[in-house]
């Protein structure tokens, strides 16, 4: 796919957060069924993640200044994005309500400076789980959507609302009437916080009734999932699905494998932000290719 967006701004953007390139997303693992149909015309959306807007901590001794950063990059690109999307953990879990809100009014004011103006939110289970997504909703509407763009199908899911983790059968009854009558080709692009499949369970890394998701998903041959939740870029494939991880704006966290410790990698005060970056997946006629780079700040 060609685009007009200077790869230099792309690098500028990769300390900070994630691009991911859109044209051909839906077209599955690595083939275009025959007669499948194409998405209207080459684009490109931004996707930033678990900014964790009020963490206060020694895995970010700028916990306050990367999200602006992050913003003056995106604001800086040459060609702006058709729209810009948070996969979730927009703030730093609080127990208090009323801090809970603070720091939600906070980040919407942060991301108030963005020039792109169709910016799409999903929570996480920061935002979400301490009450079940109401303070959540009052400021950035329903957890769970969908919309269309240029031929492609975009799914928001809410998988942190419930403190244990799941969609639910409320949700996944509208997933099943969303996709319902959709051809088999069409392009599909889920956008959701947690993994939809069983990524490190004891670290909740997974969707309780993920599974039951995937199952109404799969039988699309051109589906993406991006997710966020895990601090670190990932990527997996379920039978025709791609699920694609971003990284996050705030700490890093271990690679999943054996262990219960999860938590933030320490601050390297000689290589600061380390493994907060960006992953692009750069699509043609007939591929989805992510490409990752790791960058310093400057």
């Amino acid at each position: 796919m060609q685009t007009n967006v200077d790869r230099r701004a792309f690098m500028q953007l990769a300390a900070y957060g994630g691009v991911a390139f859109a044209s051909g997303l839906g077209l599955g693992a690595c083939a275009t069924a025959p007669g499948a149909s194409a998405p209207d015309t080459d684009f490109f959306f931004v996707q930033l993640s678990d900014t964790h807007w009020g963490y206060d901590g020694p895995a970010n001794p700028d916990a306050q200044g990367t999200l602006p950063k992050a913003i003056a990059a995106v604001n800086a690109l040459p060609v702006d994005p058709d729209f810009i999307v948070f996969t979730g953990d927009l703030t730093h879990l609080t127990l208090d309500g009323k801090l809970r809100r603070e720091r939600l009014a906070q980040f919407r004011d942060q991301v108030a400076a963005l020039r792109v103006r169709d910016i799409r939110f999903l929570p996480g289970e920061h935002d979400a789980s301490a009450d079940r997504g109401e303070a959540y909703r009052e400021f950035f509407g329903p957890g769970h959507y969908a919309f269309d763009h240029k031929g492609i199908h975009f799914v928001a899911l809410d998988n942190v609302s419930d403190p244990a983790g799941a969609l639910g059968a409320e949700q996944l009854a509208w997933l099943a009437a969303d996709l319902a009558g959709r051809p088999a080709d069409a392009p599909i692009v889920v956008l959701t916080h947690r993994p939809l499949f069983d990524l490190q369970k004891q670290w909740g890394w997974t969707t309780q009734d993920g599974d039951r998701a995937i199952a109404l998903l799969q039988p699309f041959s051109r589906v993406t999932v991006f997710y966020g939740h895990i601090h670190q870029e990932h990527h997996h494939v379920t039978g025709r699905i791609n699920h694609h991880a971003a990284k996050s704006l705030i700490f890093p966290l271990p690679a999943p494998g054996p262990g219960t410790d999860h938590k933030p990698l320490a601050w390297d005060a000689g290589a600061p932000y380390r493994g907060l970056g960006w992953r692009a997946v750069n699509t043609g006629p007939s591929t989805v290719e992510p490409i990752s780079h790791e960058h310093t700040l400057v």
